[in-house]
């Protein structure tokens, strides 16, 4: 029996959601603060996934300028219907409140329009349902009418969409407030209609330990909607703190052209404890139905890292690994900025090849676009190399770094302060910074290297592949990446990155190659 390895998305992919087109899959996530917006992903075989591009990859789409950590683009929801795809999703600001817009296209791999914001669009996690007589319908949670009952308490709330005006129309309709009221923060809804049923699909009981995925069904798509006496349909919150998979939420059903049904959520690996250095990943799981109703797991009732894999064609993994020399004009898909980039202070496949970083006098302890680029952690163990050329002045550095946000990262730089060139490895912790290491280091070229097995994480560095890697500091603390640490909804990032310091600059720095290689 074939079978497939959760999770199907390593590392920081939350909030999946998942359409099938004829015998091809596309899948979105979150992106949050971070640039290009709302990955897009194609599959045949709902296992296997290669990305296509971002449904936001211009500034006039997506301004992030400011915005906070774990603020900005949360909870997409992808759809396909008569030749267009669609792409709902909440930007949500600084002060929390939340601003929900759609895109569209022709074509999964872009262009994608700008943004249609939506008016009158209360809460969070916006989802589309096209009804089989040419309604559509918008799905979102609020505030109910009536007043919160209990902290998070929310209504799911639907009303029809007019795509062509962009603009809601009729009444809004309460539909649903969950299944179980302590569970609160209902959200994440989807509405589907399968056998004569509107079905429900909603995630409740927070994005942390206690989140689950529940169902409803209604005979009339506003309801009234009755919820599933088996309901949760999956949790983990009762297989306790050490459970290596936690946090099961934020779900999203598939058929697949043969019948079968298939479920994707959001879960978190741990390591080291209850820590979660790559965030919200995005999991696989077999649904059967009874009586009407979904079964997720049959047998089980719970994410496996090992399961049956999915009758289609198995098509080939993309390797997660990476090896980049940065010879084209464009970067890989895989890499992303902190916000929205502005100005142009980085280039590659210039004559002498690799990236170069323009310094900016942005640093990576600010809420602002340093001069970074950055790829997600997806392994538990890996290893990340990346090689520089760099004659800095005073004050300004460049190098590796793995980064959670502004207050929770580390660095290994290579810079000059004062007495001279100097490699050094500094952790920043709830803010206070503390410098781990360091070298005197001569020449303009370095080697830097980060090797992590589990929460222990080690630095190295040499001159070239002539030399061997040289310890800068063994065994570092790399708990200090976990949301469970740092807060937020993000998962950790392995970034390049240059800076002056708050000084004005017009150095750069060069790096040759970038390789990460997982090692689970």
């Amino acid at each position: 029996m074939r079978t497939f390895r959760n999770p199907v998305m390593s590392g920081f992919y939350p909030d999946p959601s998942v359409i099938r087109v004829g015998e091809d899959y596309y899948l979105v996530t979150s992106s949050f603060e971070f640039f290009p917006g709302v990955p897009i992903f194609h599959s045949k075989d709902l296992v296997n996934w290669r990305q296509l591009g971002h449904a936001l990859d211009r500034p006039s789409q997506l301004n992030l300028d400011g915005i906070l950590p774990s603020r900005g683009i949360w909870a997409p929801t992808i759809r396909f219907h008569n030749g267009m795809f669609y792409m709902i999703t909440t930007f949500v600001d600084n002060d929390k409140n939340p601003h929900n817009f759609y895109v569209t296209a022709p074509d999964p791999a872009g262009d994608w329009s700008d943004p249609i914001w939506l008016e009158d669009a209360p809460g969070i996690d916006p989802s589309l349902f096209f009804d089989d007589d040419g309604k559509v319908y918008y799905t979102g949670n609020r505030v109910p009418p009536e007043g919160q009952q209990y902290p998070k308490h929310m209504d799911i709330w639907l009303q029809e969409i007019d795509l062509n005006k962009g603009r809601l129309v009729g009444e809004k309709t309460g539909i649903w407030q969950g299944a179980l009221k302590a569970a609160h923060a209902q959200e994440g809804p989807h509405v589907y209609k399968i056998g004569g049923w509107y079905y429900l699909l909603i995630a409740e009981g927070g994005t942390g330990h206690t989140h689950a995925i529940t169902i409803a069904r209604s005979r009339n798509v506003t309801g009234p909607y009755e919820g599933h006496k088996a309901n949760p349909i999956l949790t983990h919150r009762h297989l306790g703190r050490e459970f290596p998979i936690v946090n099961v939420g934020h779900g999203e059903l598939v058929e697949t052209q043969h019948g079968e049904w298939w479920l994707f959520c959001l879960a978190s690996r741990t390591s080291g404890g209850y820590y979660r250095n790559l965030g919200r990943e995005t999991f696989l799981a077999p649904v059967q139905w009874e009586n009407e109703w979904p079964v997720v797991s049959p047998g089980k009732g719970m994410l496996e890292f090992e399961a049956p894999a999915p009758d289609l064609p198995e098509t080939a993994r993309p390797s997660l690994s990476l090896r980049e020399d940065f010879g084209g004009p464009a970067l890989s898909p895989v890499w992303n900025f902190l916000r929205t980039p502005r100005g142009d202070f980085w280039s590659t496949g210039g004559e002498s090849g690799g990236l170069r970083l323009n310094l900016k006098p942005e640093k990576l302890t600010d809420i602002a676009n340093p001069s970074l680029i950055a790829r997600r952690q997806q392994h538990l163990d890996f290893r990340a190399a990346a090689q520089l050329s760099f004659k800095p002045a005073d004050g300004e550095t460049a190098g590796l770094v793995l980064f959670q946000n502004a207050d929770h990262h580390f660095r290994l730089e290579y810079g000059r302060t004062g007495g001279g060139p100097r490699l050094a490895l500094t952790v920043r912790r709830g803010g206070e910074e503390r410098e781990l290491a360091s070298a005197p280091r001569a020449g303009e070229r370095i080697q830097l290297k980060v090797e992590a097995r589990g929460q222990s994480y080690s630095f190295y560095f040499r001159a070239d592949e002539r030399d061997k890697w040289e310890a800068l500091h063994e065994g570092a603390d790399g708990r200090v990446l976990s949301t469970d640490l740092a807060g937020g909804f993000t998962g950790a990032y392995i970034g390049l990155y240059a800076s002056s310091n708050g000084a004005a600059c017009g150095n750069h720095a060069d790096f040759a190659w970038f390789d990460y290689e997982g090692r689970e």
